[in-house]
């Protein structure tokens, strides 16, 4: 969840920074496909698409934001714990035809500040920081789509923040730490026996401290090359794998804050503070229109996304086929058009 694509960032931003043809970008990385009448009907009469960058005060952190596009507000929220909005660039630009979209940086993550004490970074203090972010926009109600770890996220905010919602967009996500700890048991059980001893053995051995003192706050390339590159891509792609992805790439990340939330015992165990995710009783009690996502081959596997489904009244679930963890790269105009039509349904006023 936290390994994902962040040698983009540079790709990111010349996109954002020629956002005066994102049709063109979008259109590029489409294949041919018939669009919904309803996407076709609304394009807008402007061609440019202005963006804006900033950073809000958050309780004495200062939060990273970027925005494009107009229309209702869309705050997207990033997974990792650790990560960073950019790789969910340029998938995502599309929705900014309708919609204005604000991708945040969440605590510690990005260009976002960083903490000198790793204990302020928990999903309580981070709710607080979208909630001010949208204060200090003045954003109104918002629509807010979390992907991976930012799906836990944005439950979080609809607990204590429904009121301020329109609509919840949950991809790739999870309600239960334990659940998604029982995932990870089986996805190691299904390695061939020759990567999961290779894997054990690097995590017995404890996974930091080792190599040059430049390497020792973070994984061994070995240990990412075995995890994320061979354990976890089959679960992050299927269809469109993503040439450029490199698993030391992905080891560019907010380390600190990373064993802070997921833990130092490596990608196969969550032990760190994110435990407190057990959300399952709790989610009987939001009640905003409720979208939830994963891929059928997801890293958060589909059984997860269809226990929300049953727990959240009137929610709607999609399954993409030969998808990963990155269904937006996997199925980039499915995604697309479902979180679309979710917003903005035909016929809706």
């Amino acid at each position: 969840m936290r390994r994902v694509l962040l040698n983009r960032i540079l790709l990111c931003t010349l996109v954002l920074a020629a956002a005066a043809g994102p049709a063109a970008t979008a259109a590029a990385r489409r294949p041919r496909h018939k669009p919904a009448a309803h996407a076709a009907a609304a394009a807008p009469a402007s061609a440019t698409y202005p963006t804006q960058e900033g950073f809000a005060d958050a309780h004495g952190v200062l939060i990273y934001y970027t925005t494009v596009g107009p229309g209702a507000p869309l705050v997207l929220v990033h997974g990792g714990p650790g990560a960073s909005h950019d790789y969910f660039l340029p998938y995502l630009l599309p929705l900014a035809r309708q919609n204005r979209l604000i991708f945040i940086d969440e605590r510690g993550s990005g260009r976002s500040e960083k903490l000198d004490d790793p204990k302020g970074y928990t999903v309580e203090n981070m709710v607080e920081d979208v909630e001010d972010v949208r204060r200090a926009l003045a954003l109104g109600k918002i629509s807010l789509l979390g992907h991976s770890y930012g799906g836990v996220l944005a439950q979080a905010y609809a607990f204590k923040y429904q009121t301020n919602l329109s609509h919840l967009l949950l991809c790739s996500t999870f309600h239960s730490t334990r659940a998604l700890n029982d995932v990870f048991v089986k996805m190691k059980q299904a390695m061939s026996p020759d990567l999961r001893a290779r894997i054990d053995e690097m995590e017995k051995g404890g996974l930091f401290g080792h190599g040059k003192d430049y390497e020792k706050n973070r994984y061994t390339d070995d240990y990412m090359k075995a995890a994320w590159g061979e354990g976890y891509f089959p679960y992050l792609y299927q269809r469109r794998p993503d040439p450029n992805f490199n698993p030391t790439d992905t080891g560019n990340t907010s380390w600190d804050l990373y064993r802070e939330m997921w833990g130092s015992h490596g990608e196969f165990i969550i032990d760190g503070n994110l435990t407190s995710v057990e959300y399952a009783d709790r989610l009987p009690t939001i009640k905003v229109p409720t979208l939830i996502t994963a891929g059928d081959h997801d890293e958060s596997d589909p059984s997860i996304a269809r226990d929300m489904h049953q727990r959240i009244p009137g929610s709607k679930l999609v399954i993409y086929p030969q998808s990963g963890h990155m269904t937006f790269v996997d199925q980039p105009v499915m995604f697309i058009q479902s979180v679309e039509e979710f917003l903005h349904p035909v016929g809706a006023k």
